[in-house]
């Protein structure tokens, strides 16, 4: 498993000619670096006496973290493994009009699959990036600077993760299913806009 990887052997296997792990991959391992630099300002925070006023509010948006680190983590092999099963879907034979037929629902099926798990890793972005925000406004000062990299992080992984699910959207033919999504990733990005305007600002006033 991708997880398991050392960091040397997870960039071994993202730099060669496979592709997958890819972007998809990456962007879930980015967004769970932020999420785990987040868990770290709580911490920080909570084991300072100055902050003790909130000392409550910084554990909760640690458990918050907390949640979105383990799904991140798991992202990391499911979309490796989305991918994989799209590239399965291409191989198979196609010589009868039933097997293409076979063939062609397939495809649709997985890239549907490889649409919809980047989109929930961008939504997990999202949440960290918010979630960066509010440590960053309340959190121990002297790790101002990562709880705004943390939420950078966020929105980088955030448009990769948007990345892979347009990029997949543009070979699906169910023309519905298209335009939900791009409805809902609109939404996402439309939010993350008004979260790192926020996010700028404090990073601005502490940093």
């Amino acid at each position: 498993m991708l997880i398991d990887k050392s960091i040397t052997g997870f960039l071994v296997e993202l730099k060669s000619d496979s592709p997958a792990p890819g972007g998809g991959s990456a962007a879930a391992l980015v967004g769970a670096i932020g999420a785990a630099l987040g868990i770290m300002v709580g911490n920080l925070t909570v084991g300072s006496a100055k902050y003790e006023t909130v000392h409550e509010q910084c554990k909760r948006l640690s458990l918050d973290f907390e949640e979105r680190l383990a799904a991140l983590e798991k992202y990391i092999d499911e979309d490796t493994e989305a991918f994989t099963q799209v590239m399965k879907a291409y191989k198979l034979p196609k010589n009868t009009d039933e097997e293409k037929q076979v063939r062609t629902k397939v495809i649709q099926e997985s890239l549907k699959a490889a649409s919809t798990l980047p989109f929930t890793v961008a939504k997990a972005c999202l949440d960290v990036l918010e979630l960066s925000g509010k440590i960053l406004s309340i959190g121990n000062v002297n790790a101002a600077s990562d709880a705004a990299v943390a939420g950078r992080m966020a929105e980088a992984a955030m448009w990769s993760a948007i990345y892979n699910v347009r990029i997949n959207l543009g070979s699906i033919k169910d023309a519905d299913f298209v335009a939900d999504m791009t409805s809902r990733v609109e939404d996402i990005v439309a939010r993350s806009e008004v979260l790192m305007d926020q996010l700028v600002k404090t990073a601005n006033e502490k940093i």
